[in-house]
């Protein structure tokens, strides 16, 4: 009848039989309604090609039922002749990919890389089921000016220096992305310029820049170190 398996008895054989068991076929059975081939007493022992066999332990022995897709805690392993759903290896597993390899926790429980745990580790949060890595919740922003040119500190007296800029991340007023670019680096870039090889010396042309050092001038100002250049350009009050 097409659409409906056999029941297969397994009877046991007497001790003058050789191998396991002998097959007789019995009445369909609600129980086997999925299956190819099925067992008074342990339910279906094959099934169709797409579905996937799930055993279940009852007492002393296992019962078998043909299903799409397996339940929670199991995973589908497809072989060369029979689909089978097998256990994830940690209880904590609703869901996994392979048996060490979860890909959803039960509640309670946050996934990082596969497993299951309690609280998150240092450099991630939780964010709903899983905890986040990599600041994927703080985006980047735009990147900034390129700074001056620069080699060892000083803007002038070499053919070329180093200049960079940066790109932070961006501060969006949410609490899980305000947490994510607390920890997260800002990415920066460097690229080789040219420079001014002479210096100038004029007090008018003094270049201010950040890595200026504070001499105790009357105004507070500071003077840039450059390195052919000697002469600071102070003010007294």
């Amino acid at each position: 009848m097409p659409g409906s398996c056999t029941v297969i008895a397994l009877l046991k054989a007497s001790s003058s039989s050789i191998g396991y068991s002998k097959l007789l076929p019995l009445e369909t059975s609600e129980d086997c309604r999925s299956c190819l081939e099925c067992s008074r007493d342990n339910g279906c022992v094959r099934c169709p090609e797409r579905l996937f066999l799930l055993l279940h332990r009852e007492g002393m022995s296992h019962h078998g039922t043909c299903l799409h897709a397996c339940p929670a805690g199991h995973y589908g392993q497809r072989g060369k002749d029979i689909n089978r759903c097998m256990k994830c290896r940690s209880l904590d597993c609703e869901h996994c990919f392979s048996r060490d390899f979860c890909t959803k926790c039960k509640p309670g429980f946050q996934l990082y890389k596969g497993k299951c745990l309690t609280r998150c580790p240092g450099g991630t949060f939780a964010h709903q089921t899983d905890c986040v890595e990599d600041c994927l919740l703080a985006p980047l922003g735009e990147w900034s000016d390129w700074s001056i040119c620069l080699r060892d500190g000083v803007p002038c007296g070499f053919r070329w220096g180093k200049q960079t800029r940066t790109r932070g991340r961006v501060q969006s007023g949410r609490v899980l992305e305000e947490k994510a670019a607390s920890f997260c680096p800002s990415h920066s870039e460097t690229q080789r310029c040219r420079m001014k090889k002479k210096c100038p010396t004029e007090p008018q042309y003094t270049v201010w820049i950040t890595s200026c050092c504070n001499v105790g001038t009357g105004n507070g100002l500071c003077c840039c170190l450059l390195r052919l250049l000697t002469f600071c350009n102070f003010s007294s009050n």
